[in-house]
């Protein structure tokens, strides 16, 4: 899901039962779209219903990240930006000594470990690299094209190989496999009529074929 997509949900855009989410407001009109939750995000959206119901705020016109000015939650209204906030939590570190974590610092705050070269291994991660990863994980898994654009509402084939370029690596991998199958010795002359229903001398199939298959007539 885009940023967009995320901050506008209201409680009435998630259905429980079948554990969906419904895009009502979107960048492009192919976002607009139902996306199935996987049991990770079924977990937060219940995480976070929980603490809808700690303030009141689990109406269904209520949106599921409300504003929050100066610690007062208004599900009346979404929040507009968590800028500082993932800023901070991608520049959070652990100490290497007591594991607490904590904002960059030259000296640990609990224990005054050296943190000096401490650095966060995702420290200048976007949000939108998210999405950006899922989609690369779902084309390396060989989830259909139509089901990718399907659940992350791309408009075109263009868009979605800007997102899944690594399956070129993949492709490459595919055709290769061509290459180290190639029997090292030629026992045909040619793929076409003349020599496969004329063969020279007996046989009528490749030496490297019918080797193949009498192994298997033998484990059989």
């Amino acid at each position: 899901m885009r940023g967009v997509e995320i901050r506008n949900p209201r409680w009435r855009d998630v259905d429980m039962l079948r554990k969906s989410f419904t895009i009502r407001r979107s960048k492009t009109a192919a976002g607009l779209r139902s996306i199935p939750m996987n049991d990770d995000a079924y977990a937060a959206i219940l995480e976070l219903w929980s603490r809808a119901s700690a303030v009141g705020g689990t109406q269904p016109h209520h949106f599921i990240f409300p504003a929050c000015e100066n610690g007062q939650i208004d599900p009346e209204r979404y929040q507009r930006s968590w800028r500082t906030a993932w800023r901070s939590m991608t520049r959070a570190v652990f100490c290497p000594q007591c594991r607490t974590m904590q904002e960059p610092t030259q000296t640990c705050r609990e224990c005054e470990a050296d943190m000096s070269t401490v650095k966060s291994p995702i420290a200048g991660l976007r949000f939108h690299d998210l999405r950006h990863h899922a989609i690369t994980e779902l084309a390396e898994s060989q989830t259909s094209d139509s089901t990718i654009m399907s659940l992350a509402g791309h408009v075109s084939r263009k868009m979605l190989e800007h997102y899944s370029h690594v399956r070129q690596d993949a492709k490459r991998d595919a055709v290769n496999v061509l290459s180290a199958k190639r029997p090292t010795t030629a026992t045909n002359r040619g793929y076409d009529t003349n020599n496969d229903t004329n063969p020279d001398g007996g046989e009528s199939e490749c030496s490297y074929v019918v080797e193949n298959w009498s192994g298997r007539l033998d484990s059989n």
